[in-house]
């Protein structure tokens, strides 16, 4: 015991008179002399601690991981070989080891890298020889610390991977209560259909960067892939809490929607969150996730733009909304619409049209279809000449228009309540209005009318 309050000593020593190093070293050797005079030469670059025996090690070791362990190999009771089998599997298995001896002999040096020794000195050994294996120890460490970085994280939004964030999740849930929260972009798709993936990219870089604010530094949050993210907050259980995170991610989402899509952006982004909170009883991750994605299934499919916290598996199946009459119809409504044409994704126009195709069928209606095909030219991109079409028509159309991007050079506009003779002077006023436009000599138009429910078609 005087032994370990000496060397403990020795380290609280090096650590006040030498900041040259954050690096902390375990030197443990059972020769006293050999014991400090590694230190000695450490200790003038690095923080170190020392140990006399395997035993003591493991004890330090508990208390405070060091960054790399120096170990003798011929030790009584625990001998190095042993000591590394300890830690690597009983405390942590990514404390670096190296190995010193006096044994000459050559297979004792290949047993030790085949234990997955990072390096192996002899002793005696000179000090700068020591100093420099040590510091190509940590260079290496440091460039295999930057790939799993690299490669833990997420390139797109910086969170962590999918993977890394279930293994960083996984270890803090066993030990620490808190919210597991499974999040869901609502309608990003039609962003990616409508404004372009650039647009998606930046709404989701945007987005984590809202999830972050959201939480403090101590919680993690990863993305699990395309829109869905993960996030787990250390010691909370207050479900108001998840709700205000809810508010405040759905409103910062919509304001920088706005911001990049224009004032006008008619798609009703938000969040839906899925949550358990974890307790003694449940600190598995994957029984976590679980509970957390079912309860982000409940509330997507009762109107989304919401939470739920997960209760039970034979709680009533509803999501966290008011069920009555009038909030259905609230969701229902569209959110800040907007004058112009309503502005729709292919998988959200689709069903519109096959909707509209069978109230033809029944009630005879008059209602057409305009197919517009956009050719840039004076070296514009398409993508932004069928940008600036866009906003022209739409500007152009009545509220009770609708229309999608078809494609990368065309435009279905759907015309409700009208005649052939008006849709040629609709289509008419859209041309004047291009011509009229800043951006007419960007490019050029053809369209196709077609009546719904005819196979006629009307070509310009």
């Amino acid at each position: 015991m005087l032994g370990l309050i000496k060397h403990r000593q020795i380290a609280n020593k090096n650590l006040r008179g030498n900041q040259m190093n954050r690096h902390r070293i375990l030197i443990v050797d059972d020769e006293k002399i050999s014991l400090r005079m590694t230190n000695n030469i450490l200790s003038s670059k690095y923080e170190t601690v020392c140990a006399s025996s395997g035993k003591e090690a493991i004890e330090l070791i508990k208390e405070s991981a060091p960054d790399l362990i120096l170990s003798d190999l011929r030790m009584p009771e625990i001998n190095g070989f042993e000591l590394q089998e300890i830690v690597t599997t009983e405390i942590d298995k990514d404390i670096p080891f190296m190995f010193m001896t006096a044994d000459k002999k050559d297979e004792t040096e290949s047993k030790g890298f085949l234990t997955g020794a990072v390096d192996y000195i002899k002793k005696p050994f000179r000090a700068d020889v020591l100093l420099k294996r040590v510091e190509n120890i940590f260079k290496n460490l440091e460039q295999i610390k930057g790939l799993k970085k690299a490669a833990g994280t997420d390139p797109m939004t910086g969170l962590l991977s999918k993977t890394s964030a279930q293994e960083e999740i996984g270890r803090v849930c066993k030990t620490t209560d808190g919210a597991l929260l499974m999040i869901d972009l609502d309608n990003f798709k039609p962003i990616n259909d409508i404004y372009g993936h650039a647009m998606g990219d930046k709404i989701l870089i945007r987005f984590s960067e809202i999830l972050c604010s959201a939480i403090r530094s101590t919680d993690i949050a990863g993305r699990m892939g395309g829109d869905e993210f993960v996030i787990f907050c250390k010691n909370i259980d207050d479900e108001s809490i998840i709700q205000k995170k809810t508010e405040y991610i759905s409103e910062e989402l919509t304001k920088s929607a706005k911001e990049f899509m224009g004032e006008d952006m008619t798609i009703p982004v938000g969040v839906s969150i899925g949550c358990v909170f974890s307790s003694a009883e449940d600190r598995d991750f994957h029984s976590l996730f679980k509970k957390a994605d079912k309860a982000l299934y409940d509330i997507k499919r009762n109107g989304k733009h919401g939470f739920k916290i997960y209760k039970s598996d034979k709680e009533p199946d509803a999501g966290h909304t008011d069920r009555s009459f009038e909030n259905a119809i609230m969701l229902l409504n569209e959110r800040s619409p907007q004058k112009g044409a309503l502005l729709l994704g292919m998988d959200q126009f689709k069903p519109v049209y096959q909707f509209i195709s069978r109230v033809v069928t029944n009630y005879k209606n008059n209602i057409f279809v305009l197919l517009y095909t956009v050719t840039a030219k004076n070296g514009v991109e398409t993508a932004d000449a069928v940008e600036d079409f866009v906003g022209i028509a739409r500007r152009t159309l009545r509220v009770s228009d609708v229309m999608t991007r078809y494609g990368k050079d065309q435009v279905i506009i759907i015309i409700l309540n009208t005649t052939l003779s008006d849709m040629k002077y609709v289509s008419g006023r859209i041309q004047t209005n291009v011509n009229d436009s800043e951006c007419c000599d960007n490019f050029d138009l053809t369209y196709e009318i077609s009546q719904v429910g005819s196979t006629v078609f009307h070509d310009n």
